[in-house]
């Protein structure tokens, strides 16, 4: 009976301690997605910027 209660505690101490590992990288994983938002936000802005540019710069030439 103390070998079955003690082989049941070694496995749920482990399940806690995978859980808690889950979680880090939950967490982890979180925060790269986050930044990885931001990178693509702030590219976003620069195709942007960099569109318009080039648009204004079509419109100045000439003609043909």
């Amino acid at each position: 009976m103390d070998t079955d209660i003690a082989s049941l505690e070694a496995k749920v101490d482990r399940v806690v301690a995978y859980c808690d590992e889950l979680r880090e990288q939950n967490v982890a994983l979180r925060q790269r997605v986050a930044g990885l938002e931001q990178e693509k936000q702030a590219l976003t802005e620069r195709m942007t910027v960099a569109r318009e540019r080039l648009e204004t710069l079509v419109e100045k030439l000439p003609a043909e």
